[in-house]
């Protein structure tokens, strides 16, 4: 939202006041508040009349600052409001010289100063971050608003963080505009948009730049973001109402700010290893039953495509009847069964269900009756057409809505089904609505889906386990990486869509999301073989990867028998690369740095990475560049180092751009130099003992630098750790924990004059080392 017209104006119809002077200053409950009117005290009549700001400034954990800026304080705040996990109120230390106010946080500090109009500076250390300069915060009104008492409603908090020269500004949700928000407008609104619009079904408001730094909003309602658009070096956000809240989070660097953030949000819950093998479904539309499922499943299998996931979508229910959690018994008269005999063939089963419940299904008079539908202001259920006809809402502010809702599924889950589908949650009504605990409609809007997706994954971990509990939603906010895996919605069957879906995915990824999907070939229409094969490659080098569309089938062998080839190729892949892949999962749900990320997380150092949005670390080792055209050319930057590639060996220097042609069992899939990829000895699944026969593939060693990796098993314990070094003419090499059979490939070295403590062999590859039995640590001669 703008309020400016040019540089010194406003819009006509406003007024703003600004922070003018910090009047006095209280320690109180751990927090320094400072009373700061919008005009200067010059005698005792200036304290009479007109705005004044109230700043409470707070440190909820080391390198954040919460600032918090009130106009009017009586008025109700009413939830709901985000879930804050880490706000330790450690102790903030200040001093006032001379006019400036400064306030420590260890590294972090803000210097407040009046000279030339109140303005806070962000530092970390002697490194400026950002800053709220003279009449960057302001309180809106109406014209004649002063004093305006009886209507808030077109009242709005504004605050504007500077941005220095070449600043570049990232995340807020997932975004399928430019990747670099500099230059746009965004508002944290979810909406059912598709992937080719401004509109995001995962908003939140959060960024961060490459200055090191986020902040983080602290509103569920609509944030309205001006990202150098209003004003040009400028971040501008407001909020309507009389308090503006939001964190300064610092960092030694992008991943340490994601990690600090996501300390404050939560973390992403690590997803079970079955969920990184292949999803497939039945598509949406599609017509369907028990033989016509088998029938892909046993084609999978007799072409040899490793498959861990079967999806259900909506209509495993009768049309009409979204949701009642039954079975079409004319389409399924033997669910149990045929999930028994699912699972019998190594498979895991979702199912697909939205929080929506339409008149038809058998569950809307009980729960009308129960009270556990969201209501109109008389107190009848609020209903509309959209979607599902007569269908209304789940109250996930009852607790015993929860229950029930929870309830109809435990009873799928005792079925045999392993996982949901939490589709939906965009379209929350604001006008004329009534939630069971007095929620803020508006607030509600956006953070309906946490209650939505938080209800369902609570489930899967009281019913299957912590570490088997796993959702595959499409809406979110703030605080929902907590229950992962989130895909990118409807995406059309294109290589632009295919595009605006990992930009999307960036996004999300740099908004403390650790995991991210999308509906290979496209959801929208049918994608030609051409684009089907290249969004596989892409799909299956994602941390999830699922063959889901509208219309029609996605099972490989209605495209061609390459795409069967493909598909296999790639599935089996990434079959192989668990070891390292579970592993960097395990780090995204430690730390909160997303096992899928841009390249400026990895190489923010880099200039060239900064505005990278079509290729992708896949975790700290590895770098994809799919492909999007039907000419088969891949063109792609590789950063400083030595680079090789993954499936020909071939070594390439970075700090360059490459164009190459591929064909379709072919993408640009890079380790960076100094790397221990894990390779398991399985390729048909994606949960099995890791460290069994592992592959310990070892990449261009930098002189006196130890390359390590290590391996976790299903409970994330330790069961592997390796070291490398170089020095000078020879390789040593240190194997801990692990009891199973292992060997090693020093890639592309084929000058080995003697291996001690084990064997070697020189293959086309490089020098494959064979350990003596029991034998951990050995020592690899050069010449």
């Amino acid at each position: 939202m703008r309020f400016s017209n040019g540089s010194w104006l406003n819009k006509d119809g406003i007024m703003s006041f600004s922070p003018q002077e910090v009047y006095s200053i209280k320690e109180k409950n751990g927090a320094l508040e400072l009373y700061v009117p919008c005009k200067k005290i010059n005698q005792r009549g200036d304290t009479l009349e007109g705005p004044v700001l109230t700043y409470t400034i707070s440190v909820p954990m080391k390198d954040v600052f919460k600032i918090s800026m009130v106009h009017y304080k009586g008025i109700k705040d009413v939830g709901p409001h985000y879930e804050i996990l880490k706000d330790d109120k450690m102790p903030l230390t200040y001093e006032k010289q001379d006019g400036v106010l400064m306030i420590k946080n260890g590294e972090m500090s803000i210097v407040i100063s009046e000279e030339n109009g109140f303005h806070m500076d962000f530092y970390r250390g002697k490194k400026k971050l950002t800053t709220s300069g003279f009449r960057s915060a302001a309180y809106i009104t109406p014209v004649a608003g002063e004093f305006l008492n009886d209507d808030l409603s077109k009242c709005y908090m504004r605050e504007q963080l500077g941005l220095s020269v070449g600043e570049l500004v990232y995340g807020l949700g997932e975004r399928f505009t430019p990747f670099i928000k500099n230059g746009q407008t965004v508002e944290t609104w979810n909406e059912d948009g598709g992937t080719s619009t401004a509109q995001s079904y995962k908003t939140v408001p959060f960024y961060i730049t490459n200055r090191d730094y986020g902040v983080f909003v602290n509103h569920p309602e609509k944030v309205s973001f001006e990202v150098g658009s209003e004003k040009v070096t400028k971040v501008q956000f407001s909020v309507p109402g009389e308090k503006l809240e939001y964190f300064i989070i610092g960092g030694e660097s992008m991943k340490e700010v994601l990690e600090n953030y996501t300390n404050l949000t939560g973390k992403p819950a690590l997803p079970p290893a079955w969920s990184f093998g292949l999803w497939l479904t039945t598509s949406f539309t599609t017509n369907y039953d028990e033989a016509t499922v088998m029938s892909f499943v046993d084609g999978m299998a007799k072409r040899d495509i490793p498959l861990q996931v079967f999806h259900f979508d909506c209509f495993w229910m009768k049309g009409f009847n979204w949701c009642d959690f039954t079975w079409d018994e004319e389409v399924f008269p033997d669910p149990v069964g045929m999930l028994k005999r699912m699972h019998d063939k190594g498979l895991k089963i979702c199912v697909w269900i939205n929080p929506y419940i339409s008149e038809a299904s058998s569950l809307f008079d009980e729960a009308a009756e129960k009270g556990y539908l969201v209501k109109r202001q008389d107190g009848s259920v609020w209903q509309w057409d959209m979607w599902q006809p007569g269908m209304a809402y789940v109250d996930f502010t009852n607790p015993g809505a929860c229950n029930w809702f929870a309830s109809k599924l435990e009873a799928l889950l005792d079925m045999g089904v392993d996982c949901f589908k939490t589709d939906f949650g965009e379209r929350i009504p604001t006008e004329n609505v009534v939630y069971y605990d007095g929620s803020d409609t508006v607030k509600m809007h956006n953070y309906y889906t946490f209650l939505y997706n938080k209800v369902v994954f609570d489930l899967l971990k009281h019913k299957k386990g912590e570490k088997e509990a796993v959702l595959f939603a499409r809406s979110a906010t703030a605080g929902g990486q907590q229950f992962p895996v989130h895909w990118g919605g409807d995406c059309t069957a294109d290589f632009e869509s295919m595009a605006e879906s990992l930009r999307g995915g960036l996004s999300l990824c740099l908004s403390g999301f650790g995991y991210w999907s999308h509906d290979m070939g496209g959801f929208e229409s049918t994608a030609t073989a051409d684009v089907y094969k290249r969004w596989a490659a892409f799909g299956l080098l994602s941390s999830h990867s699922r063959l889901h569309g509208s219309t029609s089938y996605r099972v490989p062998w209605l495209y061609d028998e390459e795409s069967v080839d493909v598909v296999r190729y790639f599935t089996k892949l990434k079959c192989s690369l668990m070891p390292y892949l579970f592993k960097q999962a395990s780090n995204t749900a430690q730390t909160g740095v997303s096992t899928m990320r841009a390249m400026v997380v990895e190489f923010e150092k880099d200039p060239a990475c900064a505005y990278l949005d079509k290729q992708y670390m896949l975790g700290d080792n590895m770098l994809v560049a799919p492909i999007f055209n039907e000419e088969g050319i891949a063109q792609y930057y590789v950063p400083e180092g030595k680079w090789t590639k993954f499936l020909t060996g071939e070594v390439v220097e970075g700090g360059k751009w490459y164009t190459e042609k591929h064909d379709y069992l072919s993408v640009p899939l890079l380790v960076r130099e100094n790397s221990i990829i894990p390779i398991g000895k399985v390729n048909t699944l994606t949960e099995y003992d890791y460290r069994d026969g592992v592959i310990l593939a070892v990449y261009e060693l930098k002189e006196g630098q130890v390359a390590t990796t290590e391996i976790i098993n299903m409970n994330e314990e330790k069961e592997l750790m390796a070291g490398v070094v170089k020095i000078a003419d020879k390789v040593v090499i240190s194997i801990e924990g692990n009891d199973k059979p292992w060997t090693m490939i020093l890639k592309n070295v084929d000058k080995v004059k003697e291996v001690q403590g084990g064997s070697f062999e020189i293959k086309e590859d490089g020098a494959h080392i064979t350990p003596d039995e029991g034998c951990k640590n050995l020592t690899c001669y050069l010449y």
